[in-house]
C-alpha cells in the first residue's frame, strides 16, 4: 500500500486546516464577545452601552433615596437617648432607713437633652421625682446625685 500524496492533496489539508484555525478563531471572538456585551439580548456595543447607562440611573436613583433616609435616621438618633447613668445613694445616712436603693438616673440624648429621674426609698414609701434637661441642665432645683448622674452622662457622649 503506497501512499503518495500529490500537490492538490496538500493544499486541500492545508486549506482545510486553515478553515478548522479560522473557525476556532471565530468562534473564541464569539464567546468573548458575548462577555463583553451586557444584557442577554444584547446584540451591539450600542445597546450594551446603554443598559450600563441605566442601570447607572437606577443606582444613582438608589442611592439618593438612601442619602435622605439615612438623614433622617441620623436626626431621628440625635434625640434618642444615648447615656443612661445611675448614681445609687442613701439619703436618710443617720436614720439607718433606705439603705442603698435610692438612685438618681440621667437619660440624655446627643445633645445634652433628656431627664433625670429619681427615687428616694425609705422603709415607709417611696418617692419618684423626674426633671426635664436641656442642655445638660435643668430648670428645676437638682440634687447633688442627680447633678452627678446628668455629668456621668455627658461624659460618655460624643
Amino acid at each position: 500500500m503506497n501512499f503518495t500524496m500529490d500537490s492538490t492533496t496538500i493544499t486541500f489539508l492545508v486549506l482545510i486546516l486553515l478553515i478548522l484555525i479560522l473557525l476556532f478563531f471565530v468562534l473564541h471572538l464569539n464567546s468573548k464577545l458575548n462577555k463583553f456585551l451586557i444584557g442577554s439580548s444584547s446584540k451591539d456595543l450600542g445597546e450594551s452601552i446603554t443598559t450600563l447607562h441605566n442601570s447607572i440611573k437606577e443606582f444613582e436613583g438608589f442611592k439618593t433615596e438612601l442619602e435622605k433616609y439615612l438623614s433622617t435616621v441620623e436626626k431621628r438618633l440625635k434625640k434618642s437617648i444615648q447615656s443612661i447613668q445611675t448614681v445609687r445613694f442613701n439619703p436618710f445616712k443617720g436614720t439607718g432607713s433606705g439603705g442603698n436603693q435610692s438612685f438618681a438616673t440621667a437619660f440624655l440624648n446627643e445633645e445634652s437633652n433628656g431627664v433625670v429621674i429619681s427615687s428616694l426609698y425609705s422603709r415607709e414609701h417611696v418617692s419618684i421625682y423626674s426633671k426635664p434637661v436641656k442642655n445638660g441642665v435643668s430648670e428645676y432645683e437638682l440634687s447633688g446625685e442627680e447633678k452627678e448622674a446628668i455629668a456621668e452622662a455627658r461624659k460618655t457622649l460624643k
